[in-house]
C-alpha cells in the first residue's frame, strides 16, 4: 500500500502533466487561430505567409492528387537508411575511439573541422561523386549525424564512474571486460539520448540532401513550391515536415521507454 503523501505526490505528477500538455495544445490552437485571422482580414500577406485553411486545402490537394503520401514516405524511408547507418557507424567509432586513445588524439581534430563544416557547401561535390540520386542524399544526412553521434557517444563513455573503472582494474580485468560490464551500461542513457539527437539530426540532411538533387520528398515539396512561387505549397511542406519530424521523435522516444524499462 501507498502513504498518503506517495498518492498525493502522484497525483499532482499526473496533473502537472495532463496541464503542460493542455497548455501545449492551447498554445499551438491560438497560433493557428491568430494566422489564420490575420490572414482573413488582411492585416498580413497572404502571398508570403499563406494561412492555414490554404495550408490544409493544398495538402488535401496533394492527396487527392496522390503525391502526398509518395513524398512522405521518400523522406521517411531516406531518413529511416540514413538513421541506421549513422548510428550504427558513429557508435562503432565511438568504441574505437575509446579503445585507442591514440586514434582519438589523431582524429579528434579532424571531427570537431568535419562537424562545423557547413556541409550544404560541399554539396555539389557529393553530387558529382555519387549522383544526382538517392546516395546522394543519405551522404548529404550521414555527413551531418554521424559525427555527432560519434562525439555525444564517446563523451558518454569517458564520462564513467572512474571508481568504477579502477575497481575492476583492481581485478585485472581486460579493456574488453571493463568496456561491456562498466563502459557500456553506464553509457546506456547517452546513447539512447544521441538516438533523439540523430534522428532530427538526420531528417535535417535528408531535407538538405532533397533540396539539391531530389524529384521527390517534402524538400522536393519545398523547393519546388518556393521556385514557382508557390507560398502556399512552401508552408504545406514546412507543416509537413514538423508533423513526420514529430511522429519520428515520439517513435524514438517510446523506442527509449521499452529500453530503459528492460534494462
Amino acid at each position: 500500500m501507498y502513504s498518503e503523501e506517495h498518492k498525493r505526490f502522484i497525483r499532482k505528477k499526473k496533473i502537472t502533466s495532463i496541464l503542460v500538455h493542455l497548455v501545449q495544445i492551447l498554445l499551438i490552437v491560438s497560433l493557428i487561430v491568430i494566422w489564420e485571422l490575420l490572414a482573413k482580414y488582411e492585416v498580413i500577406n497572404t502571398f508570403i505567409s499563406s494561412s492555414p485553411s490554404r495550408i490544409v486545402n493544398t495538402i488535401i490537394k496533394l492527396y487527392n492528387d496522390g503525391n502526398l503520401f509518395n513524398h512522405i514516405w521518400t523522406t521517411i524511408h531516406e531518413t529511416l537508411i540514413s538513421f541506421g547507418i549513422g548510428t550504427l557507424i558513429g557508435i562503432v567509432v565511438a568504441i574505437v575511439l575509446w579503445y585507442s586513445n591514440f586514434l582519438y588524439r589523431i582524429f579528434d581534430p579532424y571531427l570537431t573541422i568535419i562537424n562545423s563544416l557547413p556541409k550544404v557547401a560541399i554539396g555539389p561535390i557529393i553530387i558529382i561523386y555519387f549522383g544526382a540520386n538517392i546516395k546522394s542524399i543519405i551522404i548529404m544526412a550521414l555527413l551531418i549525424s554521424v559525427i555527432v553521434t560519434i562525439i555525444t557517444v564517446y563523451n558518454g563513455f569517458i564520462s564513467t564512474d572512474q571508481n568504477r573503472i579502477n575497481l575492476l582494474k583492481s581485478f585485472k580485468a581486460s579493456k574488453r571486460q571493463i568496456f561491456r560490464y562498466v563502459i557500456l551500461p553506464s553509457s546506456y542513457p547517452t546513447i539512447i539520448s544521441s538516438l533523439k539527437i540523430n534522428i532530427s539530426m538526420t531528417l535535417i540532411g535528408v531535407i538538405m540532401g532533397e533540396f539539391l538533387v531530389s524529384k521527390e520528398g517534402i524538400g522536393y515539396l519545398i523547393t519546388y513550391g518556393s521556385q514557382v512561387f508557390n507560398l502556399n505549397l512552401v508552408m504545406s511542406g514546412i507543416v509537413i515536415l514538423l508533423i513526420v519530424s514529430y511522429l519520428m521523435y515520439l517513435i524514438v522516444s517510446y523506442i527509449e521507454k521499452i529500453l530503459i524499462k528492460n534494462d
